[in-house]
C-alpha cells in the first residue's frame, strides 16, 4: 500500500477556517502503469481496475471517509451530500455541511473549483471545464451554497493553462453570448483561439459576488511529469480534487 508520503499533493493557498481540509492529487504516488502512470483515480479511462482500486485505497488513507464520486457530465447540476451513493447520480458539483463528508471531482485538464465559507460550516467542489462554465456550474454552486457570496472563498485547482488550451470559434461564440467580459479570456491563435479557463472561472465567480479567489497557477498540459492531461495524451488518467470539514 502507498503510504501517506508517497503521493505528491497540492493544497489550496487560501485563508480557510482550520477545519476545512482540501487538496488536489497529482499523477505521482500510485500503482498504475503506462499511460496511467501512476496515481490514476478514474475508473472509466481504460486503466486496469485493480490498479485504480489500489490507488483509491491509497487516497482514502489521506481522508476521513470514502469520497462521494459523481458521474460528471459537464453540466450545472449540484448535489447536496447525503449518505446515498452518489456515483450513479449525474452532477458536476457537490456540497457538504457535515463533518468528514468528502466532496470529490475527477479531472484531467478541466478545472475544479473548491469552495468554503468563512465560518467553516460549508464546503463544495465543482467540475468547471469550459462546458460546465458555459452551462453555469459556478453560478449554480454559489447559489446552492445558500450564503452570502462575500463570505465564500474559492480555490482553482490545476487545469490546462492559457497558453495550451486551443479552442475553435464555436467556443469563443458561446462565451461571447454569455457575457461580454468573457472575451478577456480569449487570445487569437492562428485561425483559432487560446482560452483561459482560470480567467473564465474568475470572471464567473466575481459576477456572483465571490471575491476571495486563489489558485490557477498550474498548467496540466505543460507538466507531464506531474499531471495527467487529456489534451496532451488522449488516453490518460484522472486526478482528484477533494474537500471536507474536519471534526
Amino acid at each position: 500500500m502507498v503510504n501517506k508520503l508517497a503521493a505528491e499533493l497540492i493544497y489550496p493557498n487560501w485563508q480557510a477556517a482550520d477545519n476545512v481540509r482540501a487538496f488536489t492529487t497529482t499523477r505521482i504516488g500510485g500503482f498504475s502503469r503506462g499511460r496511467w502512470d501512476s496515481l490514476n483515480l478514474g475508473i472509466q479511462c481504460g486503466d486496469d481496475p485493480q490498479y485504480v482500486a489500489l490507488n483509491r485505497q491509497a487516497l482514502e488513507q489521506q481522508l476521513p471517509s470514502s469520497p462521494h464520486w459523481l458521474t460528471q457530465v459537464h453540466g450545472n447540476r449540484v448535489l447536496k451530500f447525503s449518505n446515498e451513493p452518489a456515483e450513479l447520480q449525474e452532477a458536476d458539483a457537490i456540497i457538504s455541511t457535515g463533518s468528514g463528508q468528502v466532496c470529490a471531482i475527477l479531472h484531467a485538464d478541466c478545472l475544479t473549483v473548491l469552495f468554503c465559507n468563512a465560518a467553516g460550516t460549508k464546503v463544495a467542489a465543482a467540475h468547471a471545464g469550459w462546458r460546465g462554465l458555459a452551462a453555469g456550474i459556478i453560478e449554480s454552486t454559489v447559489l446552492a451554497m445558500d450564503c452570502q457570496p462575500s463570505q465564500l472563498m474559492a480555490w482553482m485547482s490545476p487545469a490546462i493553462g492559457p497558453k495550451a488550451f486551443e479552442v475553435g470559434q464555436e467556443v469563443y461564440e458561446v462565451f461571447n453570448k454569455k457575457h461580454i467580459d468573457n472575451l478577456n479570456a480569449f487570445n487569437p491563435y492562428k485561425d483559432r483561439w487560446l482560452a483561459d479557463l482560470y480567467e473564465l472561472a474568475r470572471l464567473a465567480l466575481l459576477r456572483t459576488g465571490v471575491e476571495q479567489i486563489s489558485g490557477g497557477e498550474y498548467c496540466t498540459y505543460s507538466e507531464p511529469d506531474k499531471f495527467f492531461s487529456y489534451r496532451r495524451d488522449g488516453i490518460t488518467g484522472r486526478m482528484a480534487s477533494v474537500i471536507w470539514l474536519q471534526s
